[in-house]
């Protein structure tokens, strides 16, 4: 493909992780007129923005079951502080005991460190405030308050190229503008619109039995089901520990899930698993599972089943990026909608490290942008998203880059990016390579093999976890198990990284000074 020249205006929808990381690549290039971050919220985070107890009665578009994504944006929604203050809060799937269950010393951006003082699992707090210190440098490209209604292609009269009208509501004033980029960023994630599976019978249960199911974007604290009977759908990262939290109270936690998750090494009173439900009767507020078995008499289900892909304000892409749900369609690596690549996605692989992959992700599309890079050509990006397909499935699965995909990933758009055209007349650091995105050496892959490891010999200090600062107070060193390795006179094995890593050499050796990171 031709190098694309004409993009000097950019949008970045969204100023949550990835978007601050975005608006720092796009400005390390001295290329654009304006670079431009949209947020609906009041606060830069995403969401971190911690929003308290909200009712899923007082979301007017949560439905159950919930299959498809939202539709087209038509409005604010808002919801009620606790003083009785109208308020713009969008509800974010923060809890109050929430903390990380990456180490920060993996989760970090390239150039900010987290403090040495915080647990090396930080609560959410502490990230916010994280964030906050981040995009201090940047609040001039940011325009807070304001909710993308619509992204429409547009050409004019003898162009060949597309642009974007934007359409986006100022929420303090309810006055609708409409602006032209010339390229988009969607870093607005995917932790928004809740996924509930439709099962038999759920629909009539929730109608005779309303409150009693729920999903864990609406989860806040465990003293709400204290002496409860509970069901708990599903057992990855939110599932674990709500069903940990919850179950400390609670008269009684069912765990349920396709297979017996390995973190359940033991049962007891107070928590079971079961198998997948098959059915729901609202008589006796019951359930079925697919072994047979009934439970009757429960007080609420939380369903920890993650989240669908959603972009109402897309309605305009053709083909469209989402149909199901499941995945977001025609994204060459992840990121370029390569049949108007122009527009573009932060983070939409899963099971991933987000902050260091939405800055590996922004310096592609930066260099991109601004010229120094060039994709290759619509047939070249097809077939890469075909073979994806082939070998993932064309649902959710796609957009898995569990470790040591991600590991791959990160490194492989290191790569790409430093081959970049360097231009030192453009007065881009690094001598004319540009702002350096992040490159996981042998100790970062160590780290993020291990994090599960690491979370648990927290988890298993109890409180003393939030008195833990680095690696070694756990035990993992990874200086010491290279000697142990050298000692030993065994060839360290490697940590793969892909299937075909013939790509990922030694780190890019650059000068990076200290404007550069």
């Amino acid at each position: 493909m031709e190098p694309i020249l004409h993009v000097k205006n950019v949008a970045v929808i969204g100023a949550g992780p990835a978007g601050l990381a975005a608006i720092k690549y796009l400005k390390a290039e001295n290329y654009f007129d304006r670079i431009v971050a949209f947020d609906q919220r009041d606060e830069v985070g995403g969401v971190w923005n911690y929003t308290g107890a909200v009712s899923e009665s007082n979301q007017p578009d949560f439905t159950i079951p919930r299959t498809k994504p939202a539709g087209v944006v038509e409005r604010p929604s808002t919801t009620i502080s606790a003083t009785g203050e109208e308020k713009r809060v969008f509800t974010s799937p923060i809890y109050d005991s929430l903390e990380t269950n990456i180490p920060h010393t993996l989760m970090n951006y390239s150039d900010k460190k987290f403090p040495q003082d915080c647990p090396l699992f930080p609560p959410f707090a502490v990230v916010k405030q994280y964030l906050e210190e981040y995009a201090s440098e940047i609040k001039e490209f940011l325009k807070l308050g304001t909710q993308i209604i619509e992204v429409q292609p547009i050409q004019e009269e003898g162009e060949k190229v597309t642009r974007w009208k934007v359409t986006y509501i100022d929420l303090a004033t309810s006055i609708r503008s409409t602006e032209i980029f010339d390229a988009i960023v969607c870093a607005s994630g995917h932790y928004s619109d809740p996924f509930i599976p439709h099962i038999p019978g759920i629909s009539e249960f929730n109608d005779n039995h309303p409150n009693v199911i729920s999903h864990s974007k609406y989860y806040r604290k465990p003293e709400e089901f204290a002496n409860k009977r509970v069901i708990v759908i599903g057992h990855s990262a939110s599932g674990i520990d709500i069903s940990s939290q919850i179950s400390a109270v609670a008269a009684h936690v069912i765990i349920s899930e396709k297979e017996k998750p390995a973190a359940i090494h033991m049962e007891t009173d107070s928590i079971t698993y079961r198998p997948e439900i098959s059915e729901f009767i609202h008589e006796n507020r019951t359930v079925r599972f697919v072994d047979g078995h009934i439970e009757s008499d429960i007080d609420s289900i939380i369903f920890c089943t993650g989240y669908q892909y959603s972009f109402p304000f897309l309605k305009g892409l053709n083909p469209p990026a989402i149909t199901t749900g499941e995945r977001t369609k025609y994204t060459y690596q992840q990121i370029f909608y390569f049949p108007q690549p122009t527009i573009t996605f932060l983070t939409l692989p899963q099971r991933i490290i987000p902050f260091p992959v939405a800055e590996a992700q922004s310096a592609y599309i930066a260099r991109v942008f601004s010229g120094r890079l060039t994709l290759p050509t619509f047939a070249d990006m097809q077939a890469w998203e075909d073979g994806v397909v082939a070998e993932k499935g064309d649902g959710k699965f796609y957009h898995n880059l569990q470790f040591p995909q991600d590991a791959a990933y990160i490194n492989m758009l290191h790569e790409i990016s430093m081959s970049a055209e360097v231009i030192e007349s453009r007065g881009l650091v690094n001598r004319g390579h540009g702002k350096i995105p992040p490159f996981w050496d042998e100790e970062a892959r160590w780290t993020r093999q291990r994090f599960p490891m690491i979370k648990q010999a927290a988890l298993n200090l109890g409180e003393e976890r939030r008195n833990v600062r680095c690696l070694r107070d756990l035990g993992f060193d990874f200086e010491t198990w290279k000697q142990e390795q050298q000692v030993e006179k065994e060839p360290s094995t490697p940590l793969a990284l892909s299937k075909d890593d013939s790509t990922i050499h030694v780190r890019t050796e650059i000068m990076i000074s200290d404007d550069a990171a």
